[in-house]
C-alpha cells in the first residue's frame, strides 16, 4: 500500500509539470499556425493592391481560415487609405487561446507584440 501511494504521489508530481507545458505548447503551435496565416493575407493583399491600387476588406479578399486557426482565431483587416495607403492584419485569440493574446501585422511588416513573433 505505501509503494502504490509513492507511485500515485510521484505521477501526481510528474502531471503537475507535465500537464502546463503541454499546454503551453499547444497555444504556442496554434500561433505558429495564425502567423503563416497572417503572412498569406499580407502577400493576397498586395497582389490585390497591384490589381486594385487599393488594399482590401476582409470580405473583398475572400480569405478562408483554415479550420485550425479558425477555431482559435477571429481576424479582421484595418484599412488606412493613406496617402501612403496601409493595412493591418488584426487576429484575436479566442477560446483555449484567449489566454495568449492578440496579434498583428502591418503592411511594413511591422509584427506586434515582438516577442511572440
Amino acid at each position: 500500500l505505501v509503494e502504490l501511494v509513492i507511485v500515485v504521489t510521484i505521477l501526481a508530481i510528474l502531471a503537475t509539470i507535465a500537464i502546463p507545458s503541454y499546454r503551453e505548447y499547444v497555444i504556442r503551435g496554434h500561433r505558429r499556425a495564425a502567423q503563416a496565416a497572417m503572412m498569406e493575407i499580407a502577400t493576397q493583399e498586395r497582389q490585390y493592391f497591384v490589381a486594385n491600387r487599393a488594399f482590401a476588406t476582409a470580405g473583398e479578399l475572400g480569405y478562408a481560415l483554415s479550420p485550425e486557426v479558425d477555431e482559435f482565431y477571429d481576424f479582421d483587416i484595418d484599412l488606412d487609405p493613406g496617402p501612403p495607403p496601409t493595412f493591418t492584419i488584426n487576429f484575436t485569440a479566442v477560446g483555449g487561446q484567449a489566454s495568449d493574446g492578440p496579434l498583428s501585422l502591418t503592411s511594413e511588416g511591422v509584427k506586434d507584440p515582438p516577442e511572440k513573433w
